[in-house]
């Protein structure tokens, strides 16, 4: 049996004749395409974000929009004459994304080339393809969670949160510190499991070991004495963020071993995932034991193993791509100055 396609995080959108029938500019746009609007809904219920790659007039365009009643659909909207792989590494960039993760939807097969000659891990798809893109299933997604369903409003303040910082004087430290955040660690409990095989599966740069595991495999886990089993969730002034980190500890006869370590990528920039390793040493400081942590470098994740690094975690064994870290300091790593952490008990 074929493997599943990668599953689709981001549809592209071009606006003419894909988007809505006819060309704005010469007098279309006088209704939307068929399917089109049914496809962006679902889209959105299933936690796929969207955004806008069209050359056009971007006042006329937004407007136009608008008026469907569909604008705040569209993260981060590309809209100018300019060259559409240009307008698709914009959104890439800003809403920190993978190329094999985003989907290209454009009438025209010249602008499908030209995108997917720049970016060849985008698929493409032709504009007579929308009405059917959440049939496919690149597009289709096991759970529906509530993280999934609030996914847009999230970026939504990821980009004011984004634009903040840019404007902020001061470091980088100092920003983190003015957006009074909050985390919130727990135990694993089966209502989360579903946002917790979410995140196996769509993260891949802050993932240690790119493990997945199924949902009885992770219900099993959640439900071991053997394992300590942890979810994150984070919330700033800007809104609530979710549940964005994952931590699984298996306790052996001298070390808590560190098995997985996830944080989502969205909130990659903030420290969360220096403040569950401080909670796995000081776990690991209570109980006496050492702290080992697995990591198995994969195409996009080098940086948990800085990250490791500079928490001061050694190197203790490699066999392969397959490597064995340890932290051997005496005092656990205290949680980042800028970040209130509440632990529940359990």
């Amino acid at each position: 049996m074929a493997d599943k396609p990668a599953q689709v995080k981001c549809v592209v959108w071009d606006l003419d004749g894909t988007i809505w029938e006819g060309t704005l500019s010469e007098g279309g746009a006088g209704c939307l395409r068929q399917g089109v609007l049914e496809t962006i809904h679902e889209l959105d219920r299933r936690g796929i974000i969207q955004s806008i790659a069209s050359k056009n007039d971007a006042p006329n365009a937004m407007k136009k929009l608008e008026e469907f009643g569909i604008a705040d659909y569209f993260l981060c909207p590309q809209i100018s004459w300019g060259p559409k792989s240009a307008a698709i590494q914009t959104i890439l960039t800003t809403l920190n994304l993978k190329s094999e993760a985003v989907a290209f939807v454009d009438d025209n097969a010249f602008e499908r080339d030209e995108v997917g000659f720049a970016h060849p891990k985008v698929r493409t798809y032709d504009a007579e393809e929308a009405a059917g893109l959440t049939e496919r299933p690149e597009f289709t997604v096991r759970f529906i969670t509530q993280d999934s369903a609030n996914r847009r409003k999230m970026y939504q303040a990821d980009i004011s949160r984004q634009a903040a910082e840019q404007s902020f004087a001061g470091t980088a430290e100092e920003f983190l510190a003015t957006l009074d955040m909050r985390m919130d660690i727990s135990r694993v409990t089966e209502q989360d499991l579903r946002r917790v095989e979410e995140l196996t599966i769509r993260t891949h740069q802050l993932n240690s070991t790119g493990y997945t595991y199924s949902y009885e495999e992770l219900l099993a886990m959640s439900q071991s004495p053997d394992y300590i089993f942890c979810i994150c969730g984070l919330h700033d002034r800007y809104g609530d963020s979710g549940k964005v980190g994952l931590l699984l500890l298996e306790r052996q006869e001298e070390a808590l071993r560190l098995k997985l370590l996830i944080v989502s990528c969205r909130v990659m920039t903030r420290g969360i995932g220096s403040a569950l390793l401080a909670y796995a040493t000081q776990l690991a400081h209570e109980c006496g034991k050492k702290l080992q942590a697995e990591f198995f470098e994969t195409e996009y994740n080098r940086i948990m193993y800085i990250t490791y690094k500079l928490a001061g975690f050694d190197e203790v064994e490699e066999n392969g791509q397959n490597i064995l870290l340890e932290y051997d300091q005496e005092e656990p790593i205290p949680f980042p100055a800028y970040l209130t952490v509440d632990i529940a008990e359990g």
